[in-house]
């Protein structure tokens, strides 16, 4: 028998941009617990928060000061308790954000580690100054290995005269895995959490936890001089013991838990080897490879180029065919780290905003794999349209825009790469409906609320029958009804087209077929594709069943059996 979440739907929630509920301008559990009619009524079956732990916020929470507690930015435990008890009651799953490649450098446990004498010195990657430089100078760090945030990937510590590794930001310290108490203690929260009524975890950079020892300099591929070869910190040599350990310490498979985990750079054998039933590891992983099609060769994300229909195609039917028999996909085209889809794949236009965010919608909903549709997606929210680098909180685009303009970049070309791509583009406040700050604040909120929430919001989207809203439940619905939207094989059709994303899924001799227009010029279906002689359209973006699609249509086509 299929895992349950093998037919789930997963609504993504990033809590400081969801609801707030006492005009702080930041969102929190109660405005989260008044909104779950909306994920009720879209008819999703599992809720990712990102953390909502305790934390000074450096990354927006993902630098966590204490795995136990809630940031009172965002409630209480109750809170979290009440939240647990109103998605069981309307049959919804709860799943956590669990950061634990790093923490915060205000951790108890990495202050503690401060100390060269203190029995947690070994609990963070500590080294000393490179050999003959004087500890603290420019270029005396261990290695010469960059952060994922750009600059070095090296912190020094003048309480102990030494350095720290931070794969991501300076406040954020990376815990040494291979220390078996470090592993102890997390597995011991994360029980901690299962005992408290969560769900399952979404694992933040899971396959940087097992490090490729010793750490060396690597090749410089940077324009500051540092290495951003990332092959020692990925896909380490003891990442899949650790995995295991986990899944079984924490009682992953045996408790039925949802898993995924987020791994940068993984390919598809990779995945298919984490996510195979017998090894014991994750449910499912996030790739990036298909949110990277739009970088230039080289994947620097900020180095924007024209979407490949035909290399979006092939790469996602790769992971189809590669995890068809073992393993499980993860399928997105949005999340909290990435561009609004609409606005990146799409037409964000005023003529195809809305049919775009259907037929991307239908397009990835039909693929083989457990669907995630990020707050607002439902909706066909928007890039955030910032045109001031002041008006940017993330501190991934701040740091770039800094770096990159102080080595000489035009500051306007690199102003339009962090509009394309910044992570705030997802992470403007919710659009409930059409007053001041879009429902989501009575005070001021803590990013800008997009402009277009007068005519794009949910209150309007209910009660109009032909919104993306109402298409979104409709996908989700079929994947319920239908045993061939959730196990049925995929079959990629035209590959090489570059207007068409075109597939069959089949599944005991029923086939379904599904035609979508990535264009704003109509399309007439060419040869070569299934008879549609006898079939039922049971799902389309517009009101027709001619051989032409118009601009962003798409259809689902039940064929007729034979």
């Amino acid at each position: 028998m299929a895992p349950w979440w093998q037919s789930a739907v997963v609504y993504q929630i990033y809590p400081r941009s969801f609801a707030d509920s006492d005009g702080d301008g930041v969102g929190d559990l109660p405005g989260i617990l008044a909104h779950l009619d909306h994920l009720s009524a879209l008819g999703v079956d599992v809720v990712w928060l990102s953390p909502i732990y305790r934390s000074p916020m450096d990354d927006n929470g993902y630098d966590i000061s204490d795995y136990y507690d809630i940031d009172p930015l965002f409630g209480t435990l109750d809170d979290i308790d009440a939240l647990i008890a109103g998605l069981h009651e309307r049959g919804m799953k709860l799943v956590m954000d669990m950061v634990v490649n790093h923490t915060s450098d205000e951790h108890p446990w990495f202050q503690a580690s401060r100390d060269p004498s203190s029995p947690q010195r070994d609990w963070y990657i500590w080294r000393p100054a490179r050999e003959g430089h004087e500890p603290g100078t420019p270029g005396a760090e261990p290695t010469n290995a960059g952060s994922f945030f750009t600059g070095p990937g090296w912190q020094f510590d003048p309480a102990s005269s030494q350095y720290y590794l931070h794969l991501f930001s300076p406040k954020q310290p990376d815990l040494n895995w291979e220390n078996p108490a470090v592993r102890q203690a997390v597995y011991a929260m994360m029980r901690w959490w299962v005992a408290r009524g969560v769900d399952g975890f979404r694992m933040d950079v899971i396959n940087l936890i097992s490090k490729t020892y010793p750490l060396v300099d690597g090749v410089v591929n940077g324009p500051d001089g540092l290495s951003y070869d990332p092959s020692p910190v990925v896909e380490g040599p003891r990442l899949h013991e650790f995995l295991r350990e986990l899944n079984h310490e924490v009682g992953i498979t045996a408790n039925d838990l949802f898993s995924v985990g987020e791994m940068i750079l993984v390919d598809a054998e990779t995945a298919r080897s984490h996510t195979d039933p017998a090894a014991g590891e994750l449910g499912m992983v996030f790739t990036f490879e298909h949110v990277s099609i739009d970088s230039a060769p080289g994947g620097i994300k900020w180095d924007v180029i024209p979407l490949s229909l035909p290399a979006l195609k092939a790469n996602l039917a790769l992971w189809q065919d590669t995890l068809a028999d073992v393993g499980w996909n993860s399928l997105y085209f949005e999340n909290h780290d990435q561009p609004r889809s609409v606005s990146r794949f799409g037409d964000d236009s005023a003529e195809f905003r809305v049919a775009s965010a259907k037929t991307l919608a239908t397009t990835l909903h039909l693929l083989k794999g457990t669907p995630y549709v990020y707050q607002g997606q439902e909706l066909g929210l928007t890039n955030a349209g910032f045109t001031a680098i002041e008006q940017y909180d993330d501190l991934e685009s701040t740091r770039f825009y800094a770096l990159a303009t102080a080595a000489g970049a035009d500051p306007a070309q690199v102003l339009a790469s962090i509009a394309a791509k910044s992570r705030d583009n997802g992470r403007t406040p919710m659009q409930w409906d059409g007053t001041v700050n879009a429902g989501f604040t009575a005070g001021t909120p803590w990013l800008a609320v997009n402009s277009n929430h007068v005519d794009i919001n949910a209150a309007a989207q209910l009660t109009d029958p032909d919104s993306v809203f109402h298409h979104y439940r409709k996908l989700i619905a079929l994947r319920h009804d239908l045993e061939v939207v959730r196990q049925g094989r995929f079959a990629l059709l035209l590959p090489e087209d570059e207007r068409l994303f075109s597939y069959t899924r089949a599944l005991d001799g029923q086939v379904l077929l599904v035609v979508a227009n990535w264009s704003s010029g109509s399309v007439v279906l060419p040869e070569g594709l299934p008879s549609r002689v006898g079939a039922e359209i049971l799902l389309g973006t517009h009101d027709s069943a001619s051989d032409e699609l118009q601009g962003w249509e798409s259809r689902i086509y039940r064929l007729a059996t034979t």
